[in-house]
Parts: C-alpha cells; structure tokens; sequence
C-alpha cells in the first residue's frame, strides 16, 4: 500500500513538473537593459498568472489544454504576448519590454523604378537597372539600350552586322563609355566592341548628357555612359542564361560570386555565342546577319578591409564573324565577296582605395591595361591593327570645413600605341597624354554645383585645357533645374571611326593633317515631379547644343567613287531636344513616352548641310505591366523614326541617286517573362512590325563593281525576329 502511495506521488511530480514553464523579463529604453521586478505574467485560457521576482524571473504551471495566450505587462512597457504550445514544457523564456515612451515602430517602403533620375545628383544622370535590361533579349551591350530614349543605335552596314551608339545627333566616338570609370570601347575596339560585353552581365547603366565630369576625362563631347558590371561582393550565387533566336543566334551565360574569406570575394562570369544558320530573307544573295562565334570572360577578386578596398580582374573576349554572299554564290563564274571580322581583347584592371582617418576623406587609384587586335576585311579590302594601352587615374577626395564643399584632384595619364593600315594607307601613332585636374562641389539648401577644370599635355598636340560647369537648383520640393556647360576634346582615328565604310568600292582620300577634334557643350533640362489621380509621374525636358571648333569630317557627297576625310572649315553643331513623360499608371503598370528632335548640320566644300543617315525626329514609347504576385511581366517597346538625308552613290546605270531621303518607319519589339521560384522564362520578338528597307545593297549583283555600296542602311536589314530563354538563378544566402 506504501509503495502504491509513493508511485502516486512521484507520478504527481513528474506531472507538476512537466506542466512548469520558467522564464525571465527584462525592460529596456533602446539604450539600457534591466530586470523587471513585479512584471505580471498572465494566461488569458487559464486565468492564471504569476509575478517576476527581484530578479526578474517567474514560475508558472502550464494548463492541460494548450495552446494557450500569456501576455506580460509592467508599468511604463508597452505589453508582449506570445503562444504557448505543448512543446513548450521545459524550455526557459526570456521577455523583452520595450519603454512605452519609444515612438511606434514606422516601415517605410518605396518601389524603384529600374528606369529613374536621381534628384540627388547635380548633373542629370539617367539610371538603367538590371530590371530594365531584361525587359528584352539584351544580348549584349548593342542591345541594351533598346527600353531607352535617350540613346539610338544603329546598323553601320548591311554585310557586317556591327551597329553603333548615337547620343545627341553624334556618333558613338563623342560618347564616353566607361567599364566602372575606366575608359572602355576606345582606339581599336570602338567599331565592334559593342559586342564583346554581354547584356546580363551588367548590373546597371548610368546616362550623362552633354559634358561629364573632369574626373573621367577629357573626351566626353556628347556623354558619358558607365557601366557597372556584377560585383562579387553583392552578385548572386549562380546565374544561367540561355537564349535562341529565329535568326540562327545561340547564346549561354554563366556567372557565380562567392566569397573566398573574411575579405575577399570572387566571381566568374562566363559567355558564348554564335549564329549558325545563314539567313537570306531579301533574296539578294547576301547574308542578312554573318555566322561566327563570341566568346568572353570576366574573373574579378574584391578586397574589403578596415583601412582600404580593392579590386582587381581581368578580360578576355574574342569575336569572330564571318559575313557576306551566301555559301551557293561560292565556286560560282563569278569572285565571291566575303566579310571576316576577327577581334582579340585582353585587358587588366584594378583599383585601390584607401581612407584616410578624417571622415570622407580618401584616395583612389584605377589602373588599366589593354591589348587588342582588329582585323576586318570586306571583299579585296582589308584593314588591320594593333593595340596596346595604359591608363592610370589617382584622385583624392575632401572637404573644405564640412562635406558641403567637398573637392576631387588627381593626375591622370594615358598611353596608346597604335600600328593600323587599311588598304595602301598606313596611320601608326604613339600617344602620351599625362594629366591633371581638380573639382570642386558644393551642395546647398538648393543650390548645388560642381565646378571643375582639367589639363592634359599630348605629345603630338601639345596641352589642352578644358573647363566645365554642372548647377541644380530645387525650384520647388518637386521642381529641378539643371545647367551644363564645357570643353571636350579627343584625337581622331579616320581608320577605325569610319572602318564600315569599307562595305563599299569608293576610294579612301586621308586627311592632310590630323588634329583634336574640340567642342563646346552647353544645355540644361528641367524636370518636373508630379501625382495625376493620386499616381506618381515626372516630366524631363532637356536641350543641348554643341559646337565644334574642329571636328574631322567624312564627306560622303563630294564625289562618287570617293570618301574624302578632312578637317573643319565652316561650322559644325548639333540641337538636341528632348522630351519624356514618365508615369505609374497603377503599381503593376508603368508607361513612358518621349519626343526627340536633333538639328545637326555642318559645313562641307563649303555648303552647310544635315548630317546624313540621321532622323531628325523620333518617337518613343515603353509600356510595363507586372502582375501582383510578380509572376507574369509584360513589355512593349515601339520607336518610330523620321525621316533622314541620306549620301548620294552611283547607282548601276551610272546615274547619281535621287531617292536621298529615307522613310518614316515604325520598331516595335516586345517580351514576356514567367518567373517560376528561380527560374524565369522569357519570349519575345524584335521588329514585329516586319518594317525592313528594300534593296540595303546597291548593286548587290555585282560586288567587285565600282557603283557596290552596302553602306547607306537607314533600317532594318531583316524583318521580325523571335527569341526564347530562359534564367537560373540561386541567391546568395543572407547571413
């Protein structure tokens, strides 16, 4: 009967004990931690309760129906609840009360657009996201500016394939690309290095109109675009990227960032691509776009440390391309005229910062070094060159009193070794251009401006000075003003600027002399932010015009069985005014529309005329639709383009052209996305107006004849194109 007792009692115990749950609560004010004496623990099932001792701490026995509420409470804390459930026998809590004179927590959110203006900055800096890249196929750099006004792009020829960037009226060589504000696209790889850089790997764009800064250097005329490429430190842990085309293009891509220690982090980022299939659609026995390969890769190490910040990396790409008749015109009576493109890059680049013990404060290096071979051959003619380049740019970073007046100054040089021919020419350079400069930034209330000035010492041209000057002023909390004005200047290469002009049989006259192309930039926009029915929108307007004090001239009209080059006598300049209505429609639709006109005129054999190959107005519009649940997204693009003057040739029978004027023709592409938990799905298509010029070739019959011309493309060679890809990718894991 005792022991019958005793099991009972144990029993008892056990049971007591496994219903006890012990915990302890603490009151805190954000600064200081404390134990709550006299805090009231409570469950609203039960109805019963317990009260922390000195040390903060209670007991309390468990119900036998769980779950249950029990809410702590003290004076001066705002109250806690939690749940608790059978599996919370045994464990020890510990109870945080937070002082009820702490203000509510506030969440603020906000959607940015993969397309915006910042406010922030003086100049007007267009941003291009990840997010609006892949609105479209975005296969490389060439393709990447397709959801965007600002910039146009071009077909050179109708046998090569390259294509070239225009801002403000200007051709590409007066637009300053930076690969992370490291000169990128320069000298030999100007004309075909559009290609070498893959849309996906670029993690953002930034557009700067008229002059930028005199820390990037002295050849922005028209603009600058910088491109940011992933980075190890913040890049996802693998993406792939797979893509076909109706045209015959395949292309992988495939990149991974990972972390090699506290410090140091790396990433590969892998691509190739070819066209496979030749493709005649016009039927002029030429190819619509040439068949090769593309190759590249990038690998990239990033040092963080206390005291300084690091990277280095390298670039690798080769692009072969192979154009011309199609393969039935070869073995035929007659010579077959075929198009070999062959471009070969290796470049270096790394930068160091270190920060200096003063806040905002720092020095910065970037170091760069290029190699590269180009060589192309259009029939009988053929150009070759070589490269190798040196760059280095050391810029510090302070303030005067407070970071209101915040300065730049550094040194900065250049060294470019050039050997090239085309033909029976021959233009072999060695250029040496060290520099330096200084900036000066003040940010106000309102008035915000950067004031900088640069020299540089070329060793064939002597020195050049260059001014500029950028100022906002904030009108009104949703009203900016911006003005720009300055000096750019660069060396011209005849060669390699104008090397798809070689699609033709007119003869090359070189210029007599070459000397610094010099231009004078001067504009401003406003920009205006606004709520129509309780949505955001804004309205840009900007103009710019720019003077050349020398440019070198291509002169296409003078004579028809030859291009002449030669240097400015006259005017030169171009009007450039644009228009953008950006507006959020709801939060799934976004809709922008913008007008450009371009006034660009100079003087040749003493006419002053329209640049040709140039429209003079062009529209623009973009649509964004993206379901809630951010599964579906929906994008269509349509640019429509005017008219433009366009060169006289020679036609078959010998006659000069009279259709000197190209037709109003409309480019509509657009793109569907599926995102599926990592992978996404994308289809879309490329001119689905199926607008295509007629007759691109000038005597396509005969391409060895002294009337062929392949050069005066003013629109799509090619009609609709279709495309489908899908993407992988695996985040990286947030600790």
């Amino acid at each position: 009967m005792k022991n019958i007792f005793a099991c009972l009692l144990v029993l008892m115990s056990i049971q007591s004990v496994q219903a006890q749950l012990k915990g302890i609560v603490y009151g805190s004010n954000n600064t200081v931690k404390q134990k709550i004496y006299g805090a009231k623990v409570r469950l609203l099932g039960a109805k019963t309760g317990a009260i922390t001792c000195e040390k903060g701490t209670f007991e309390i026995i468990l119900p036998k129906q769980l779950p249950d509420t029990m809410v702590f409470s003290a004076m001066g804390f705002n109250p806690d609840t939690i749940v608790v459930t059978k599996k919370d026998r045994f464990i020890s809590l510990e109870v945080v009360l937070y002082s009820d004179q702490l203000l509510p927590e506030v969440v603020a959110s906000h959607r940015k657009g993969t397309h915006t203006i910042s406010r922030l900055k003086t100049l007007l800096v267009e941003e291009i996201g990840a997010g609006e890249l892949r609105k479209a196929a975005c296969c490389n750099l060439s393709e990447s500016f397709e959801t965007n006004a600002s910039v146009d792009v071009n077909i050179t020829d109708a046998v090569s394939g390259a294509k070239k960037i225009q801002m403000m009226g200007l051709d590409g060589v007066y637009t300053q690309i930076q690969f992370e504000n490291i000169p990128y696209l320069r000298g030999l790889e100007s004309s075909y290095g559009l290609n070498s850089l893959p849309g996906t790997w670029i993690q953002s764009m930034q557009i700067t109109k008229g002059t930028g800064n005199v820390v990037n250097g002295y050849e922005s005329m028209a603009g600058l675009v910088n491109i940011e490429v992933k980075k190890p430190q913040n890049m996802d842990k693998i993406f792939f990227n797979a893509y076909g085309n109706a045209m015959g293009r395949a292309e992988v891509n495939f990149d991974t960032g990972f972390k090699l220690n506290d410090k140091w982090s790396s990433a590969w980022l892998v691509h190739g691509s070819g066209h496979f299939v030749e493709m005649d659609y016009n039927n002029d026995n030429f190819r619509d776009m040439p068949n090769g390969t593309n190759v590249a890769l990038i690998n990239r190490y990033h040092y963080q440390g206390k005291k300084m910040e690091g990277q280095i990396g390298f670039n690798l790409y080769r692009d072969n391309e192979i154009g011309g008749q199609v393969n039935s015109m070869r073995g035929g009576p007659n010579k077959f005229y075929s198009v070999n493109l062959d471009s070969r890059h290796a470049d270096v680049f790394a930068k160091t910062g270190f920060f200096l013990k003063k806040p905002g404060q720092s020095i910065g290096l970037v170091y760069n070094a290029k190699y590269q071979l180009t060589d192309a051959s259009f029939g009988d003619r053929k150009f070759s060159g070589e490269e190798k380049r040196a760059y280095i740019n050391a810029i510090y970073d302070g303030y005067f009193g407070n970071t209101s007046h915040k300065f730049k100054a550094g040194v900065s040089g250049v060294i470019s070794d050039i050997t090239q021919s085309m033909d029976s020419l021959n233009d072999d350079r060695l250029e040496i251009v060290p520099g330096a400069f200084a900036e000066y930034s003040y940010v106000g209330a309102r008035l915000s401006s950067v004031i900088g000035a640069r020299v540089d010492y070329h060793n064939l041209f002597g020195a050049q000075f260059s001014p500029r000057l950028h100022l906002k002023y904030i009108l009104t909390e949703y009203t900016d003003l911006r003005f720009t004005a300055g000096k750019g200047w660069r060396v011209p290469n005849y060669m390699i600027d104008n090397v798809s002009l070689l699609a033709n049989s007119k003869t090359w006259i070189a210029p007599d002399t070459i000397i610094p192309e010099v231009s004078w930039n001067i504009g401003g926009s406003v920009m205006q932010e606004f709520k129509c029915f309780k949505k955001k929108g804004s309205l840009t307007v900007d103009y710019y015009y720019t003077m050349f004090e020398n440019q070198m001239l291509v002169d296409r009209d003078m004579n028809s069985s030859q291009i002449v080059f030669n240097n400015l006598n006259g005017l030169s300049f171009s009007n450039s005014l644009q228009v953008e209505l950006a507006y959020n429609i709801s939060k799934t639709i976004d809709i922008r529309l913008a007008y450009k006109y371009l006034d660009v005129r100079a003087t040749y054999n003493g006419q002053l005329r329209t640049q040709v190959m140039l429209p003079k107005h062009r529209g623009f519009f973009n649509i964004g639709y993206k379901t809630r649940n951010k599964r579906w997204e929906f994008d269509l693009t349509t640019s429509i383009f005017g008219a433009a003057r366009l060169p006289e040739v020679m036609l078959e029978d010998g006659t000069i052209s009279s259709d000197n004027q190209s037709k109003v023709y409309p480019i509509i592409n657009a793109q569907i996305t599926h995102n599926y938990k990592k992978w996404e799905f994308y289809l879309g298509g490329e001119n689905l107006g199926n607008y295509t010029q007629s007759n691109p070739i000038i005597n396509a019959e005969n391409p060895f004849a002294s009337t062929f011309d392949a050069t005066r493309v003013w629109a799509p060679v090619y009609g609709i194109n279709g495309y489908i890809g899908v993407r992988f990718t695996i985040k990286k894991e947030e600790k």
